[in-house]
């Protein structure tokens, strides 16, 4: 592409770390959760309750999960290298996608042991099944409130509430499915609900795993709209074209989003003018890192700034490249 010259400028804020701020709510649910698949397993295996075992077993992929999320975030907070210049922020968005694996995964395995169930119904201690599932009621319930706050912000931090908050539903089930076994003897009625409870935590988790996909795929960010941020930079001095322009998240955070445009004006840019794009796209869009590179243009008269010659091709090719 013919041009004169063309200025870059690279500007950035520090935004929030990804999952920063719930180190102790990942300790505190990975210490309580890890205590209750114990309890469980046990308590699955003397009361002979495959919805027990099942739970357990849900709960053990929400441990692994949750140690996944806060590694994660730990490498969110570490500064970048000579090989990983964005540092590794990115490994949330990764942490992500995963947790969302480990989730279906753990829904598959439900669902198989639920269909087991349904097929060999077994005598179940009905006592004993709602007294632990109300524990795991209790357990799950405490670590989800944990992460609550952080949920609308973070996917990653997400990822861990609705953990929690699915094996809270989980064990809801459990408990119901275990009184009215104990009150009716129905044995059908524990595989009836657990397939009710799948179907919800299906329909609940789906919205994570979208998330997850576009943040992988570098999607623009929720809340920022890619034409009015190309028409907020069509709106600046003698700004003549955009091009080339890409808005990803750099992490699982909502407030990590990134920036990288070409921009056609006469002239090109100098540090000042950069300075205040960037200032203002943080501004108006909350973009934290801005990579702008500004090609010189041709001028109203019709020919690049310095009145260097150009075909009206490459004028053509300067505008819409």
């Amino acid at each position: 592409m013919p041009h004169d010259h063309a200025s870059h400028a690279g500007h950035q804020h520090a935004a929030p770390p990804p999952g920063g701020g719930f180190n102790a709510a990942f300790a505190i649910g990975i210490g309580l959760n890890l205590a209750f698949v114990v309890a469980e397993t046990i308590g699955g295996f003397w009361a002979n309750s495959a919805a027990l075992l099942s739970d357990a077993g849900h709960n053990l992929s929400d441990v692994l999960s949750l140690a996944l999320a806060w590694g994660a975030a730990w490498l969110a907070g570490r500064p970048a290298t000579q090989r990983y210049t964005f540092g590794y922020r990115g490994a949330t968005i990764q942490a992500a996608l995963l947790n969302t694996a480990l989730l279906y995964a753990a829904l598959g395995f439900i669902l198989w042991e639920t269909i087991d169930h349904l097929r060999h119904p077994e005598p179940v201690n009905g006592r004993w099944v709602m007294l632990l599932a109300g524990i795991g009621i209790l357990v799950n319930g405490v670590t989800a409130l944990l992460f609550r706050s952080g949920q609308k912000s973070d996917v990653n931090v997400r990822g861990a509430y609705l953990h929690m908050l699915t094996d809270a539903l989980v064990s809801a089930g459990v408990v119901a499915g275990g009184g009215l076994v104990l009150l009716t003897g129905w044995a059908w009625l524990d595989p009836v609900i657990g397939f009710i409870i799948l179907g919800i935590i299906a329909y609940s988790s789906w919205g994570l795993l979208r998330d997850s996909l576009r943040l992988g795929l570098q999607a623009v960010p929720d809340g920022i709209e890619l034409e009015a941020v190309r028409a907020y930079l069509l709106k600046q001095p003698e700004v003549q074209s955009v091009h080339d322009l890409h808005i990803w998240s750099l992490s699982s955070s909502g407030h990590d989003a990134a920036l990288m445009a070409h921009l056609v004006r006469p002239g090109g840019a100098d540090a000042a003018w950069l300075a205040a794009l960037s200032k203002g796209l943080e501004a108006e869009f909350h973009i934290h890192h801005t990579t702008v590179q500004v090609e010189d243009g041709p001028t109203p008269g019709g020919c690049h700034s310095g009145c260097h010659e150009t075909s009206p091709e490459a004028q053509a090719l300067a505008v819409h490249p």
